[in-house]
């Protein structure tokens, strides 16, 4: 099996309109996989300019005087800042490809990617559903009963349940401390 398709089947979404809740499933989700064996890292997606480092700061510094990539490192932990300069943003295949080797990459955001995902729902934001138009999403957690949907709906309060359909969906078996995808 060729890396982009063991890293295509580790892929798995989180998607939803604003206000749906993804990133309080998410915050939700981790604890509940990594707490079942699964190696887990995130890519978060938003439209929206992100600071990383703060005015400044060294690395901050570095990126404004030019710097492609700025590395910052510690003891406890690293990270790399990527400026775009006036480059498209990258695909998702060329970030995961970034990302060190683990069980599962879940993403929130990325809606028109080709991946499965999990569509966030609540209708009282009066939104409608993305899966309706999205073969991608392969099941919906609501606050609610959706009766007209034709894809498994999960309780949105229950990150254990959810879990267990990610681990499901993706084929993780566990293997000892680990899991492995199959």
């Amino acid at each position: 099996m060729g890396r982009a398709n063991r890293l295509a089947k580790t892929v798995f979404g989180l998607v939803g309109w604003s206000g749906s809740g993804k990133t309080t499933l998410m915050a939700d989700l981790l604890p509940a996989l990594i707490g079942r064996g699964v190696r887990v890292s995130t890519i978060k997606h938003t439209h929206h300019d992100i600071e990383i480092d703060k005015p400044g700061k060294d690395s901050y510094r570095h990126r404004e005087a030019g710097a492609t990539e700025v590395m910052v490192t510690s003891p406890l932990r690293w990270a790399l800042v990527h400026e775009l300069r006036d480059e498209p943003e990258p695909d998702m295949e060329i970030l995961v490809g970034r990302m060190a080797p683990v069980d599962l990459i879940l993403v929130e955001g990325f809606k028109k990617h080709p991946f499965p995902k999990l569509e966030v729902y609540r209708p009282a934001t009066g939104r409608t559903l993305l899966a309706t138009d999205d073969p991608t999403v392969v099941a919906v957690a609501s606050d609610s009963p959706l009766p007209n949907c034709n894809l498994p709906v999960l309780p949105l309060s229950d990150a254990a349940a959810v879990a267990g359909f990610i681990i499901d969906h993706c084929r993780l078996q566990p293997v000892g401390n680990h899991v492995r995808t199959g």
